[in-house]
């Protein structure tokens, strides 16, 4: 088989393929057409024919738009100019149909039967009208563009002459031979009208949104920061600024202040008040409490010691300690919260020494008749405050008589106010007794009498226990 290709470029609008090719010993034809989009080609005509897309395509134009058909495509113009003059309607002169040929052709839309695709005999030729679209010089420009005075077709700015169909609330923007109707940024287009656009109903802010007129503007709660892209916030860390008087830790969002030990926050949430740790309790000290910023101290009475555990106080023994001022003829006796210095023992006549703390008045002596035998003298100390009644002191008789009783009293003064009584508790011994609290610093001297009976001799003898008793303020 021999075959040869030939391209030929026929015009600007199509192309025409020729093959020829021997076949069975004859020659074959073939011719393939294309055409530029908004045209069709036309296997009768053997031309290109403009496509009229108001006819071919459904709803081209919307709204209140007319469609115009173009050579190789359409437009979509107001109906109210497209009356004018500048527009002619289709099939007439003008930009809608300049130039081509008055030949009557078929309706491409309607369809044809396609030809055998190698015909064994060439098709007959094609008229001699041209096969692309053809302006004529003395047409007008396109809708959309006016005609300068060197004869070419400028774009028309419909906004800038204010001829454009927007609304106020749109804006107008040019393009290539028309217009667009917009809306600015931040506001869309709800049936003909620019609406501003609530950007706080998408969530566009982290937090706080407030709408405004094509825009919004994101906001923090308290104790936030707006972040450089103006919509998430972060936390501040208002600990950085010491807001409190004390301790401070950050929370999310906030802050919460605290205090040391022995303060409570303030009613504003930042200071710190002392707290009265005496005012607390009556018990948290032996004997007084003063109180101190945080704290608290214990004071003790003089002749006391604050002992190890910071509440407890604890007599101080000046005789032990060598604090005192006895002299070395003097005895010194401790006391709760104090000392004295006891004289030697010096018997009043008629009495005489018996021991250094007894004098004895002796029978056969006429001065010693309706005394005491003996006195005994006794040191003892009492602290105020003492739960009562309370036994404080124990006698009984040394030497037992057959036949013999005793009876036990509390003699001459030094018990005006009834605080002691003697409570018998043998035949041979009895108890005083503190029967009422009693308050010091206070010194009581007490004579304790024990009284000895025996009727079978007709006897009748006593015995004094002379009791000192130093009251000392109690530290509680």
């Amino acid at each position: 088989m021999q075959c040869s290709k030939c391209f030929i470029k026929i015009n600007e609008y199509e192309k025409q393929l020729n093959k020829s090719f021997y076949c069975n010993d004859e020659l074959v034809d073939f011719v393939v057409f294309t055409c530029t989009e908004g045209f069709v080609y036309d296997r009768r005509a053997r031309v290109c024919v403009d496509i009229d897309e108001c006819r071919m395509v459904p709803d081209a134009c919307r709204g209140d738009m007319q469609c115009v058909n173009q050579n190789g495509g359409y437009l979509c113009i107001p109906r109210g100019l497209y009356s004018q003059p500048t527009y002619p309607r289709g099939g007439e002169g003008g930009g809608g149909g300049a130039g081509r040929s008055q030949a009557t052709y078929p309706d491409t839309s309607l369809g044809f039967p396609e030809p055998d695709p190698y015909p064994l005999q060439p098709p007959p030729a094609p008229p001699v009208a041209p096969s692309y679209p053809v302006v004529s010089r003395s047409a007008p420009c396109l809708l959309g563009y006016t005609l300068a005075e060197d004869g070419t077709c400028h774009d028309m700015d419909e906004c800038e002459t204010d001829s454009h169909q927007c609304n106020p609330t749109q804006v107008c923007i040019n393009t290539a031979g028309g217009y667009t109707c917009s809306c600015t940024e931040g506001y869309w287009l709800v049936g003909g009208q620019c609406q501003d656009i609530d950007e706080c109903r998408y969530g566009y802010c982290q937090q706080l949104c407030a709408n405004v007129p094509g825009s919004y503007s994101c906001s923090c709660n308290p104790g936030f920061l707006l972040n450089p892209d103006s919509r998430t916030c972060q936390d501040v860390d208002e600990c950085e600024d010491n807001p409190c008087a004390h301790g401070c830790f950050n929370t999310y969002g906030s802050y919460m202040c605290s205090c040391e030990e022995g303060f409570e926050l303030a009613s504003d949430g930042t200071t710190c008040n002392d707290l009265d740790e005496c005012g607390f309790s009556e018990f948290l000290c032996q004997h007084r409490c003063v109180n101190t910023p945080g704290s608290f101290q214990c004071h003790c009475p003089a002749g006391y010691y604050l002992y190890e555990d910071g509440r407890s106080c604890e007599d101080i023994n000046e005789c032990e300690t060598g604090n005192n001022t006895c002299t070395t003829a003097q005895v010194c006796f401790n006391f709760q919260g104090g000392y004295t210095c006891l004289d030697l023992l010096k018997c009043d006549p008629p009495y005489v020494e018996l021991s250094d703390n007894q004098c004895m008045c002796s029978a056969e002596n006429p001065a010693c008749r309706d005394r005491p035998f003996t006195i005994l003298y006794r040191h003892m100390d009492l602290s105020s405050g003492r739960s009562v009644p309370a036994d404080i002191f124990q006698m009984q008789a040394t030497t037992r008589y057959p036949g013999a009783f005793y009876i036990f009293q509390i003699k001459g003064p030094g018990n005006e106010g009834r605080e002691f009584y003697m409570r018998q508790t043998s035949n041979v011994s009895a108890t005083l007794v503190l029967s009422r609290p009693i308050k010091g610093p206070r010194e009581l001297v007490l004579d304790l009498e024990m009284v000895t009976v025996n009727n079978v001799i007709n006897f009748r003898g006593s015995s004094i226990i002379r009791l000192t008793i130093y009251v000392s303020e109690h530290p509680y």
